[in-house]
């Protein structure tokens, strides 16, 4: 079963969109199995310039969907969305398939049954390649400093230790120039 937590930035979520939302990211349950609740968090903004964002965050046991798409038509934003988040759930269960049950802890949360794909549909295994390994030294630091470290090095995001809490975090740059901070627990 999936809950909704939909709220609305510059925009008033009327019934008809609330419908709309949870009639479009309810036909996800059926790749999760019973007994596996998750909520959908969904975030519906609009722009100055009349452009609908609309951002779903699915966090379920040791795995997160998320999709987001931008448009002039809110409607089609939750139509792309709802698509990205079914082809993202049937590539990580195909992924998950072809090895051993006991090794994946997310396989138990989605269903074994899975609707026939169209052949223009189908899952391309990527294949994950490993081309480069970095080790790195964490020093100690605060997030401020670690946002100018990372300034410094030109990256998008970097992995310190935070000083207050000895524990591994990440800073990255946002979309929207803005930074954030990944804390581990």
């Amino acid at each position: 079963m999936i809950k909704f937590n939909i709220r609305g930035e510059n925009v008033e979520v009327s019934e008809a969109i609330r419908a709309y939302v949870e009639g479009k990211i309810q036909k996800l349950d059926k790749y999760f199995n019973d007994g596996h609740e998750v909520t959908a968090y969904v975030n519906l903004k609009v722009y100055t310039e009349k452009r609908a964002k609309v951002e779903v965050t699915i966090p379920a046991k040791n795995v997160t969907l998320r999709a987001e798409h931008t448009s002039e038509d809110m409607y089609a934003s939750i139509d792309f969305v709802e698509e990205k988040l079914e082809r993202q759930i049937r590539k990580y269960k195909t992924r998950t398939n072809r090895r051993p049950r006991n090794s994946v802890p997310t396989a138990k949360i989605f269903t074994d049954e899975f609707a026939p794909l169209a052949p223009a549909q189908e899952v391309e295994d990527a294949g994950i390649t490993i081309v480069r390994t970095k080790h790195v030294a964490l020093k100690p630091m605060d997030a401020e400093e670690a946002v100018l470290q990372m300034e410094m090095l030109g990256h998008d995001f970097y992995v310190f230790t935070d000083s207050e809490t000895d524990a591994t975090n990440v800073v990255y740059r946002r979309e929207d120039g803005r930074f954030g901070v990944i804390e581990t627990k």
